[in-house]
């Protein structure tokens, strides 16, 4: 126990959770992990374990960040939502009316909203991803503003992977002129002591823990999946046959073919708010145990309730075209059910919104039973194991309360 580092709180009442997280450690699934809980405003539970790096010569400590990938993305609808309850962005307009230049090449009539519940028919590069430095904000929007939509903007959803980030974002900074990372720092961060950001300085570097890509070699079945008929296929093995045949997801998740780059200093220190978000799992659920408690702490308030009760109206419902045809469910740049996460599987309480990342991290809160919940891991694994330890806590938890 002592060799796997594991430390930290947790409430005796949720002690069965602590045992899950263990157990992913000690078998070695999990290489470093953070799991954090917040219910009904109190931290109860907050364990770290494992290592930052694959050799297990650095331990995972209380202050480790990781890049939690796509789990991002809700941070940056939280700052959508924020200027929603300010009144200074209205989600029925057409994008053009904060960013004349996007009104083109057939993207005319593409409303704010199809930029939240990826319905833009932008998930991807037309002409494959450039080779910008990461940290050129200005060349990744204009290319996107330039470019054709690959599906008519409202008419499908499609999962906009990399592609939301800067979407959505380069709407805050024309509403606000402040980047996404420099927001959320300054409205959000720094007044709630929230341990997250958009965008890395010299001094975090250290404080990383590394991505892990699965080093196990395809199994015989996954290279001979994509030729299997569906009629024999379990559900979950019939949505990862769709990814491995390509097709919109591909387009979609070309950026991450290599993934290591995540652990280079250029992705660390750039703002891509739609997958670079680094932060503790402590950071995570205080943020979502906040809009689970009233969306204020300590005099505080990050915007009203019925702001985010608006935001978590669906806006779209699939079949998403990037996630091989699930029903998946956006409200305001949120995945309402986490719905990523159980495809092909039992799906989690509908309560719950918040958004997963493709390194295997989840955040999310859940206003009904008052809770902040995130657990981050450093080994990316493949897909059909890919949320196999916080799938498993979060039944758990729902059990325990």
């Amino acid at each position: 126990m002592a060799d796997l580092n594991i430390s930290g709180t947790c409430d005796p009442e949720f002690s069965e959770i602590r045992d899950i997280f263990e157990e992913a450690l000690e078998t070695g699934f999990d290489t470093g992990a953070n799991i954090a809980i917040e219910h009904q405003g109190k931290m109860v539970v907050n364990l770290i374990g494992g290592f930052k790096d694959r050799e297990g010569t650095d331990p995972w400590k209380d202050k480790t960040i990781l890049n939690v990938f796509s789990t991002t993305k809700a941070v940056t609808a939280i700052c959508i939502a924020r200027l929603i309850d300010q009144g200074k962005l209205d989600l029925s307009k057409n994008v053009s009316e904060y960013w004349p230049e996007y009104a083109c090449e057939g993207k005319e009539n593409t409303k704010v909203s199809d930029f939240l519940c990826h319905r833009a028919g932008m998930f991807g590069f037309q002409d494959g991803i450039p080779s910008f430095d990461l940290s050129d904000w200005d060349s990744w929007t204009d290319t996107l503003a330039k470019q054709a939509p690959f599906r008519e903007p409202g008419s499908s959803q499609g999962y906009h992977a990399l592609t939301y980030g800067w979407l959505v974002g380069e709407i805050i900074r024309r509403i606000d002129g402040r980047s996404v990372g420099r927001y959320f720092e300054e409205e959000i961060a720094e007044p709630f002591n929230i341990d997250f950001k958009i965008g890395l300085k010299d001094e975090d570097l250290a404080r990383c823990a590394d991505i892990l890509p699965d080093p196990r070699k395809e199994s015989m079945i996954m290279k001979l999946l994509p030729y299997m008929p569906d009629l024999i296929l379990p559900e979950q093995l019939k949505a990862i046959k769709q990814l491995l045949k390509g097709g919109d997801y591909q387009v979609a998740f070309e950026f991450f073919e290599d993934q290591n780059t995540a652990n280079s200093k250029e992705w660390r220190q750039a703002e891509i708010p739609s997958a670079n978000g680094h932060g503790t799992a402590e950071a995570l659920a205080k943020l979502f145990g906040i809009l689970s408690t009233g969306c204020e702490r300590d005099g505080k308030r990050i915007f009203s309730e019925d702001t985010l009760k608006y935001c978590l109206n669906p806006l779209s419902s699939g079949p998403d075209t990037v996630l091989f045809g699930a029903p998946i469910n956006f409200g305001v740049g949120f995945d309402l059910g986490l719905g990523i996460t159980t495809i092909g599987q039992p799906s989690h309480p509908k309560s719950i919104f918040g958004h997963c990342g493709v390194g295997g991290c989840v955040a999310y809160g859940d206003v009904e039973n008052k809770l902040g919940y995130a657990f981050l891991c450093n080994r990316m694994h493949q897909p059909q194991e890919l949320y196999k330890t916080t799938n498993a806590i979060t039944s758990k938890l729902f059990e325990i309360i």
